[in-house]
């Protein structure tokens, strides 16, 4: 499965926080109903067994879909379900050798700067995710990115760029003019009571974020 830019407007990463009493499948499930184009899941407490079984489930809802999937880091778990890709950080592996790892599969890599996100295209990825945009409790050690870097950064790759952290329905406008071709969110979308109306609003936000 390869990319294009329209992939990247709404691309979904999963926090099991909200469940409540809804499952992480039937939550992903709404917001593909609502209109995600991507879905990385992302868990860092589960034993293999449970992430590839939660994987399995989740993939089922994206095949029927046709978006793609891929695993945040556990590239075990991405080749047990045959996910679509794998996203790594820069404290992971590069992309260069997960390549050797996952062959044709889709790499997302995350960078903060021109230089990581340079070379992270040299190396082989497919698209780089840039954060964080806002400060987020989801990742509160990440540091802030300029706008201004976020800009560079998408000048200097010709593969797909996707925003991230802290961001949400009040300010996905203020990314109009950086080049990002789409955001990826988590409580902006799995803490809301209605996912799949959440979903539909926050992509008519990037859609029209994106336009020239």
């Amino acid at each position: 499965m390869r990319l294009d830019k329209n992939t990247m407007l709404l691309y979904a990463v999963t926090d099991r926080s909200w469940l409540g009493d809804r499952t992480l499948t039937d939550q992903v499930e709404e917001t593909l109903k609502g209109g995600a184009t991507f879905i990385q899941l992302r868990e860092k407490d589960l034993d293999f067994d449970a992430f590839v079984k939660e994987a399995r489930a989740i993939k089922k809802l994206t095949d029927a879909y046709q978006i793609p999937f891929v695993i945040n880091d556990a590239v075990e778990v991405a080749l047990a379900v045959d996910a679509d890709g794998v996203h790594v950080g820069q404290d992971d592996m590069d992309a260069g050798e997960l390549r050797k790892q996952i062959g044709d599969k889709i790499i997302g890599v995350s960078a903060d700067t021109v230089e990581l996100a340079i070379k992270a295209e040299a190396d082989g990825a497919d698209y780089i995710g840039v954060g964080a945009i806002y400060s987020t409790a989801t990742k509160t050690e990440a540091e802030v990115v300029a706008f201004e870097t976020i800009a560079a950064i998408c000048e200097a790759v010709t593969i797909p760029v996707v925003a991230i952290g802290g961001l949400n329905e009040t300010n996905i406008h203020t990314l109009k003019g950086t080049g990002v071709d789409g955001v990826a969110l988590v409580s902006a979308i799995f803490s809301k009571a209605d996912i799949s109306k959440a979903t539909k609003e926050l992509r008519q936000l990037s859609e029209a974020m994106t336009r020239p």
